[in-house]
């Protein structure tokens, strides 16, 4: 969160482009009052988000962080002291935990410079984008590894070595968005998601691989269990758990995605839906933050739910 762009690239290009025409009519025409154009209401397209997330995301920060810390505690007991209530993902439950928490760890940071504005330097920043968006990413993986794989039914070396690949790969993905990510010099410092053009290598690179995880990973797993005919793969009883992600951090690819295009010009839009469609993508992203709390809340849920169910069922 946090790479909030306050006005429209395309209204300020065409802010150019009336000084070029403004020296135009100086040049071409004697100035009198039939020629005098009012270019000062012509401003560029301001959008209100800026100012309302710089309000409303510190105490959301703060309020996901301290909830996170609790679900995800609660989790991690569950699964120190009652071992067998997930028999066979214990080990990617424990895993997820460890994701939501280092997720979770990054937010007073990010909501410090939100508030305060970014005291930590452009480093510091670039690795709090690197750890934010691998975490993300390896739950997305984390995820898709137990709907399709039944290979965290023990924790062996087969496991082992694809839990390393899982981490691997999420870090991976991550590069590019602490590449495409730094600092600004606003009023106040700021850590912001995109100070690249949006047509740079590193943040296309970023922005394929949000839609990969987000939005190409899920809709292959639903293909998938439709060929399947939903037999085999998934949680069983937690499957719901495990969709979660997905269904919290999907707006945010269309997001990204729409953004991407009006950014490019392909979509054609005025001020008022650049206006609204800033609101809708900040929407968006704390949609899938959400899920940091309650993804550990889901699991442990389950997990207890299960383990009542087979404590009554004699099992």
């Amino acid at each position: 969160m946090g790479n909030c762009i306050p006005v429209s690239p395309k209204v300020l290009q065409n802010e150019t482009f009336l000084d070029a025409d403004l020296l135009d009519l100086l040049g071409n025409f004697t100035i009198n009052e039939d020629y005098l154009v009012d270019y000062t209401a012509s401003e560029p397209c301001h959008n209100a988000y800026c100012p309302f997330f710089q309000r409303a995301a510190p105490a959301f920060l703060a309020t996901t962080c301290v909830t996170t810390a609790l679900a995800t505690g609660g989790l991690l007991v569950a699964l120190a002291k009652c071992p067998h209530t997930w028999p066979h993902h214990r080990a990617l439950v424990a895993q997820l935990a460890v994701a939501t928490g280092l997720f979770a760890a990054l937010l007073p940071a990010v909501a410090a410079g939100i508030a305060q504005g970014w005291r930590l330097g452009a480093g510091a920043c670039k690795v709090t984008q690197l750890l934010w968006h691998c975490s993300v990413f390896a739950q997305g993986l984390l995820v898709a590894s137990g709907c399709c794989s039944g290979v965290w039914s023990r924790w062996e070396p087969r496991s082992q070595r694809l839990a390393a690949c899982i981490w691997l790969g999420a870090l991976l993905l991550a590069v590019p968005a602490a590449l495409a990510g730094g600092t600004v010099a606003a009023p106040e410092a700021s850590c912001i998601r995109r100070n690249v053009d949006i047509f740079s290598p590193v943040y296309l690179l970023h922005l394929a691989s949000c839609l990969c995880v987000f939005l190409l990973l899920p809709a292959a797993l639903l293909v998938a269990t439709l060929v399947r005919g939903g037999r085999g793969g998934g949680w069983g009883s937690g499957v719901g758990a495990s969709w979660l992600f997905f269904v919290l951090w999907a707006p945010y690819g269309v997001g990204l995605a729409v953004d991407f295009l009006l950014y490019a010009e392909v979509l054609r839009y005025t001020c008022s839906i650049f206006e609204r469609f800033d609101y809708a993508l900040g929407l968006c992203e704390a949609l899938g933050v959400l899920h940091c709390c309650l993804a550990p809340a889901v699991l442990l849920a389950t997990g207890l739910c299960h383990r009542k169910v087979g404590a009554d069922g004699g099992f």
